[in-house]
């Protein structure tokens, strides 16, 4: 074991850098043993010195100074913990060229930066470290770069934003609003203050385009995938889906097929005898298949403090024992590798859940039929719970229909969507939805 400590420095100390202060504090010998070598914080930046927080730091450890990491050669390691894109590209270049490593957890950074910074880490003999970026706790990078080497990867199936799992498992077993929901997952700190990007799917879809550029070597941009979030649907959505044997989980899909690439991340209905299904709250869980391996299953918390802590920690620890140096170089990370064709779209092919809201009037349905039929879209089952009798001198009620096509394409369904949109018997909103069978 090396005497010799290895120093450390946090940039951005909010939720994820308070749990690796606290690990690397609170659990020293355990720390020593499996790096081999004594771990020292030696310095946390950030921007508020006054604010309050929830770790006892060493004296001089806390700085609003991020020159006092970078100018410092003995620091050997950065946690770099910024989120969104600037100045978190600028902070990690410098931070590179000054002679470090880097462990992060900001997906949105590698997915738009990634190839740059990754080219800039091997010309400078550094490595970047990232398994907190993708699903929380999970050793999700480690297993697709690594455990899966041997494996040609065909299919990613997950479930990769704990927060929208969360908020989708309040508002079934608790029969609560999504907007109660989110309120929920606000206070435990699952969500930000704006969860924007955790409940529009953009979060799903940038961890979705970091496991393909790992898996297959292509860099696809959310422009060129279909991406919705939860923030759409209703309670009414989910029992609906429960009636008929699904649940809802926000699905994020990546298949080869016959040489294309379906790819999506949209909340999709999952048949109750899935397993996906029964991921509840926080967790998160994927399904890897391998042409050699066959179907892999992770499981864990995909949001929370400790949980995404954790796996900056195990990152920690590839660096302090030389993991990382060995297999940063070698992996060949984000280096374009292959010329795959994405799937159009309009050609990707299933079934679908729809829900509206239908004047409960004669000709109604047929009218609906009618446009569905002329996009050669078949229905498999129709819901419609019966309606009060009404005078005839009063507005017709809106009645809620739910219907579950046969598989079909995802440009007719859309172009049938389109038309259902203007029809006078249709109040807005329609709830669209894919169905994974």
């Amino acid at each position: 074991m090396s005497s010799s400590p290895l120093n450390v420095a946090i940039i951005g100390m909010g939720t994820v850098g308070t749990g690796v202060a606290k690990i690397l504090l609170n659990r020293v010998e355990q720390m020593t043993l499996r790096a081999g070598r004594p771990i020292h914080l030696k310095r946390a930046v950030v921007k508020d010195l006054a604010r309050t927080r929830d770790v006892a730091l060493a004296p001089g450890v806390l700085t609003d100074d991020i020159e006092a990491v970078i100018n410092d050669s003995s620091i050997d390691v950065v946690i770099q913990l910024v989120g969104g894109i600037n100045p978190a590209y600028e902070i990690m270049l410098r931070v590179l060229e000054s002679g470090k490593d880097v462990i992060t957890a900001n997906k949105a950074l590698l997915c738009e930066k990634g190839e740059s910074l990754f080219q800039r880490a091997r010309e400078l003999g550094r490595c970047i470290c990232f398994e907190a970026a993708v699903a929380g706790g999970v050793p999700l990078i480690e297993t697709v770069t690594q455990a899966m080497s041997a494996n040609q990867i065909t299919s990613i199936e997950a479930i990769l934003n704990g927060t929208s799992n969360y908020i989708l498992t309040q508002m079934f077993s608790h029969n609560v609003s999504y907007e109660d929901a989110v309120q929920s997952a606000q206070q435990i700190g699952y969500a930000e203050a704006d969860p924007a990007m955790d409940v529009d799917g953009t979060d799903a879809a940038q961890k979705l385009g970091i496991l393909v550029q790992l898996a297959l070597g292509i860099k696809v941009g959310l422009d060129q995938f279909l991406r919705q979030g939860i923030d759409s649907l209703s309670l009414a959505d989910l029992q609906y889906a429960s009636e008929l044997g699904y649940t809802v989980k926000l699905l994020a899909v990546a298949k080869l097929r016959d040489g294309q690439l379906e790819m999506h991340a949209q909340p999709t209905l999952i048949r109750n005898d899935n397993p996906l299904a029964h991921v509840e709250d926080a967790y998160n869980k994927i399904a890897l298949e391998g042409d050699a391996v066959g179907k892999v299953w992770l499981s864990g918390m995909g949001a929370g403090q400790m949980a995404t802590a954790s796996a900056v920690v195990a990152n920690l620890i590839d660096v302090a024992v030389g993991r990382a140096a060995i297999t940063f170089p070698r992996l060949d990370l984000w280096n374009p590798r292959r010329d795959i064709k994405i799937m159009p779209r309009e050609e990707i092919s299933r079934r679908y859940f729809l829900r509206l809201n239908v004047e409960d009037r004669p000709h109604a349905l047929a009218d609906i039929t009618n446009v569905l039929g002329d996009h050669q879209i078949s229905i498999a089952s129709l819901v419609q719970h019966e309606a009060p009798e009404v005078d005839q001198s009063e507005d017709y009620p809106i009645v809620p229909l739910v219907i579950m096509t046969h598989r079909t394409t995802e440009g007719r369904f859309q172009a049938a969507s389109r038309e259902l949109d203007e029809l006078a018997c249709i109040r807005a909103p329609l709830v669209r939805m894919p169905v994974n069978d």
